[in-house]
């Protein structure tokens, strides 16, 4: 018996890095949405044990994959917590929609899918409360895909306030083609001198707690480009590109390198991707159109 999900991308609309934890750490305040482009998970549910099977080269299939964690995490609570459960293991097949590495959320997205799967065909042992617990010790990001909709993070992210007034905005995404190392980007931050400028914390919450629509474009903001930029160039020239060519705002998402420009109309959205499939055609370059999902 197999059943299938989707695990959607995030976008962080904008990352200020606030300080840095006495264990390494760092602090900070984002606005995340989940959009549209999504992986493809097919579960399993014969036999014992966790398997992941992964059409990307990329991601790894053994225990050190994020959607195996996540399994085998929930089957170790169970049996801790002495509950008798209908699942006796997983195989969980993931088609790689999701850039790998492009600080899109792929890998933390697949995750919270596995905690809420497992969860429903077990009978809901562990509340919702519970497997926010469980993704956050995971990695930063899975609570904030367990938790549904746009949210204001804090903390590492695993503090999460929900946002209700974002506007839908449709997305052209670009995957420069680089494999970005979040942990070198954080590390790297802490080198390079960024300035927010008119992106300010203080505004930008402020505008959120209004309780009306918000046109987040203003506040499209990462301090953590400088330093993605600074290790890798190629993002810098493919944003200066992109935002050139699209004649607006580009953004990089997380610790990069994917790049997003906001669009109000489907039809200057469309037009904005055709035009970078044209100029970048046959390159390293992926091109996605989607949208924001606010629901």
């Amino acid at each position: 018996m197999t059943q299938t999900r989707e695990s959607r991308a995030k976008l962080n609309l904008f990352l200020h890095v606030t300080g840095r934890r006495p264990d390494g750490f760092h602090e900070l305040v984002s606005l995340m949405t989940k959009i549209t482009l999504a992986d493809e998970m097919v579960f399993s549910f014969q036999g014992k044990g966790v398997q992941v099977i992964c059409d990307h080269p990329g991601v790894p299939q053994d225990d050190s994959n994020l959607a195996h964690r996540a399994a085998t995490r929930f089957f170790t609570a169970c049996l801790q917590k002495k509950i008798a459960v209908a699942v006796a293991g997983v195989a969980i097949q993931i088609k790689k929609n999701i850039p790998v590495g492009g600080g899109l959320g792929g890998g933390s997205s697949n995750a919270a899918t596995v905690l809420e799967v497992l969860n429903t065909r077990s009978g809901a042992p562990f509340s919702f409360e519970q497997l926010l617990d469980m993704g956050r010790h995971l990695g930063a990001d899975v609570p904030f895909f367990l938790f549904g909709g746009p949210a204001l993070a804090r903390g590492i992210g695993e503090k999460l306030t929900r946002i209700q007034n974002l506007k839908s905005r449709h997305v052209v995404l670009c995957d420069p083609g680089i494999h970005v190392s979040t942990a070198e980007v954080f590390g790297h931050h802490d080198f390079c001198l960024t300035s927010p400028g008119k992106y300010t914390i203080k505004t930008a919450s402020n505008v959120l707690s209004k309780g009306q629509d918000i046109d987040i474009r203003r506040y499209m903001h990462n301090d953590l480009e400088a330093a993605a930029f600074s290790l890798y160039p190629e993002i810098r020239s493919t944003r200066d590109e992109m935002a050139h060519l699209l004649r607006r705002p580009v953004a990089m998402s997380g610790s990069g390198g994917s790049l997003f420009a906001l669009f109000s109309q489907e039809k200057n959205a469309r037009q904005g991707y055709e035009l970078l499939c044209r100029r970048w055609n046959g390159g390293d370059k992926n091109i996605y159109l989607t949208a924001l999902q606010n629901g």
